[in-house]
């Protein structure tokens, strides 16, 4: 059973980090040396500056090139749909641990404390009573509905992100027939592109924002009490992830229909070298030796 759940981190780590490398690598890549070169950076230009049209009708010309791109913007986050899950379940397996471990602890005081004196147990008790209540941390089950939360809207950003984005490129694909560049945009077309875009980068963002921020808060919360430095490492890039996204949700929210916030693409870069580091961890895991005793 141990094996089984081992083999699945390891799955999931595999397709984490094939996601990772997909927004860190693939479609920087795509974008560079494929969209650049067919005008796709003037098209955003353009269409930051107020001028939608020139984007809608460079869709229109370059329909396949868009949408191969904005299919591995889907296949990236689709690949992530259980890493809010999964580390959530790191995150409580963790707690649990140290939990453990502090009972241990707490035990053996005990058992010192037996051969002490009376001054020295009401001071170890009072201690006790302040740290852990009822044989738990005060912080364990404020912990515990933090991390659920991070969870839920990190799935649901993930989510809303990947649909988002396809119900973007299906409309975006299908109002770009047969316009140009100098067209003006009815009230209509702007109305659903800012939908789009609030769906996609400020709710989808926002929700990932919410999710990285308790996870970030939940591993620093504890820091090297609890966990190993590179995790903790890993609890603060979180939390600067976290930061990144709520400022380009933000800054989409404010203005929709001026293409891409200036704060888009390194938070998506941070949050790929994130889920990199989660995703090789994961593969990395080795069962604990099996120790075979002779008959």
């Amino acid at each position: 059973m141990e094996r089984s759940f081992l083999a699945k981190l390891r799955s999931n780590g595999t397709a984490y980090s094939t996601g990772a490398l997909l927004l860190l690598v693939v479609i920087p890549a795509y974008q560079t040396f494929v969209l650049s070169p067919l005008g796709y950076g003037n098209a955003l230009n353009a269409a930051s500056g107020g001028n939608g049209a020139a984007y809608l009708a460079w869709i229109g010309v370059h329909t396949l090139s868009f949408l191969l791109y904005r299919g591995l913007i889907i296949l990236a986050f689709a690949l992530l749909v259980s890493l809010p899950f999964t580390l959530f379940r790191v995150i409580i397996a963790q707690e649990l641990m140290g939990q453990d471990e502090r009972e241990a602890e707490e035990l053996a005081e005990e058992d010192g404390d037996e051969e002490g004196d009376d001054e020295d147990d009401e001071a170890i008790d009072e201690g006790d009573d302040e740290d852990t209540g009822v044989g738990m941390p005060p912080f364990a089950w404020r912990g515990k509905g933090f991390a659920v939360i991070a969870a839920w809207s990190g799935i649901a950003g993930v989510v809303t992100y990947s649909v988002g984005t396809a119900a973007s490129t299906l409309y975006l694909m299908t109002i770009s027939n047969g316009i140009t560049a100098n067209a003006t945009l009815s009230g209509t077309t702007l109305l659903f592109v800012s939908i789009f875009a609030i769906l996609t980068n400020t709710v989808g963002i926002g929700l990932l924002a919410l999710s990285t921020l308790f996870f970030g808060a939940i591993i620093a919360r504890s820091g090297s009490k609890l966990w190993p430095t590179s995790w903790v490492i890993f609890g603060y890039i979180a939390l600067a992830v976290a930061a990144l996204f709520s400022g380009s949700a933000v800054s989409v929210a404010s203005a929709p229909t001026s293409g891409q916030a200036p704060l888009a693409a390194p938070a998506i870069l941070l949050f790929a070298v994130w889920v990199l580091w989660l995703g090789v961890t994961l593969v990395r895991l080795k069962p604990e030796p099996v120790i075979e005793l002779e008959a």
